[in-house]
């Protein structure tokens, strides 16, 4: 590694102000005791007091490799020093196809074209408007409904805020883009309560997909967007069939099947996407976050034979898709995500993570009975640990419990009363344990 832990606290490290305004945060809270970080290496953040805190969240489920890779840091430094920049438009540069080529080399086969993005949320809403364009350019434009989940988080822009299902992120921000229908969650508590891994049961929730379509024509649905395990909603594996289901019943009425696997791409079940991991393969994917290992802002949308080649029908000399983004193909984003690719591979770390797996999931469930617990979830090396809210006050514990373990020196992620958790895939045994221990520290100190 190139980069010091004993990276010195930068002056004025806290004294934050308010020109900054920070996503999903509670900004006068923040400012009061702001949590601020100056450097990280492998494992590690380094807190503004110096302190190393174990990052058990990768970044925010992206630095699969942990911080600091000195290839990839040694990759985008050269790219800003040779290409700073070249536009998307009418132009390219090698890199970009060069890191589309060896994406699809490790996508499911017949995903063999790759548009690039800047962020997960970008990819979301291109990969609706290319499946809008896709029945177009077929001359169905009558298909234009799409179709979400419960609890299916598809970034912030308008289509993935309206194909989405958390509620509280779409309160403020209607009305949502017309004609939206959404599956519910394929989970109940009193049935697959600390199941380890995928349900068992549970297949069934797939036909509720028929369901709506009588309800809405099928002849009128474009595509059918969920997460393969859904992450910021709540980390919920699908149930043994559950996706198979979903796939034939989108293959028998024309209906595309995209996958968004910002979070569950780049290894994070074993294999390089969970399409895969689950042995079914989607009409598109959206990527990110792990596509460059977080170090510079990249997502993508990998589209299949059959997506692209409607779009290649018309005159050669036509624009076949008029979507696209300033920083498409970025050169040092293309960069950071060869860099990247070839770290998972010199680390294998997607072979080591499918091993590391069954520790994770002993590790997790041996806080089964502590204080609050009233259901813990895994699959690969993603977790959750889901605690009774405290009456009168939803989300109370989980944010106590959370800043403990930041006091202990671990950073996880509070969403309401869920104990999220994403640790980079180069996590060692004894820092599972050293998870674990101290959220069940956190757990006890509530009691």
């Amino acid at each position: 590694m190139t980069t010091s832990l004993q990276t010195a606290p930068r002056p004025l490290a806290n004294d934050v102000g308010d020109a900054h305004w920070l996503p999903f945060t509670a900004m006068r809270q923040f400012r009061s005791q702001p949590m601020m970080f100056v450097g990280a290496e492998g494992m590690y953040y380094i807190a503004a007091d110096g302190r190393r805190i174990l990052d058990a969240m990768a970044g925010l489920w992206c630095v699969n490799a942990g911080h600091a890779q000195p290839r990839i840091v040694e990759a985008i430094r050269e790219s800003a020093g040779r290409l700073d920049f070249v536009s998307s438009f009418k132009m390219s540069h090698p890199g970009a196809f060069e890191l589309a080529r060896r994406l699809t080399e490790v996508a499911p086969e017949g995903l063999d074209h790759v548009f690039f993005t800047n962020s997960g949320s970008e990819a979301v809403d291109s990969a609706l408007k290319i499946a809008r364009g896709y029945h177009r350019a077929r001359g169905d434009a009558g298909r234009t409904k799409l179709i979400g989940r419960a609890k299916g988080y598809h970034g912030m822009g308008f289509g993935g805020l309206s194909v989405g299902g958390i509620g509280r992120h779409k309160r403020d921000f209607g009305p949502l883009l017309p004609d939206v229908a959404h599956l519910s969650l394929p989970y109940d508590r009193s049935k697959m309560g600390f199941s380890r891994g995928q349900p068992v049961t549970g297949a069934d929730y797939a036909d509720e997909l028929e369901a709506l379509l009588q309800v809405n024509d099928p002849a009128t649905v474009a595509a059918v967007i969920v997460e393969p395990v859904i992450g910021s909603g709540g980390v919920y594996p699908p149930p043994t069939q559950y996706l198979d289901r979903l796939r034939s019943i989108c293959t028998r009425h024309g209906i595309l099947l995209i996958f968004d696997e910002v979070i569950t791409g780049f290894g994070r079940l074993g294999q390089p996407f969970a399409a895969q991991a689950f042995g079914v393969t989607p009409d598109i994917i959206t990527c990110a976050k792990g596509m460059t290992n977080g170090a510079v802002p990249m997502g993508g949308v990998i589209v299949s034979d059959l997506v692209f080649d409607a779009f290649m029908a018309g005159p050669p000399e036509a624009i076949e898709l008029f979507h696209g983004y300033t920083y498409s193909g970025h050169p040092l984003a293309c960069a950071a995500g060869l860099a990247a690719l070839d770290t998972y591979e010199e680390l294998d770390l997607f072979a080591r993570t499918a091993a590391l797996a069954p520790v994770w999931e002993a590790a997790l469930h041996q806080l089964k009975g502590a204080p609050h617990v009233v259901d813990i979830r895994n699959i690969g090396l993603l977790g959750v640990v889901e605690l009774a809210s405290r009456p009168g006050e939803p989300g109370a514990r989980g944010s106590l419990c959370a800043h403990s373990c930041y006091e202990d020196g671990v950073l996880v992620r509070a969403s309401g009363d869920s104990i999220v958790l994403s640790p980079p895939l180069i996590v060692e045994e004894h820092q599972i344990e050293q998870i674990v221990a101290s959220i069940r520290s956190g757990l006890n100190s509530m009691n």
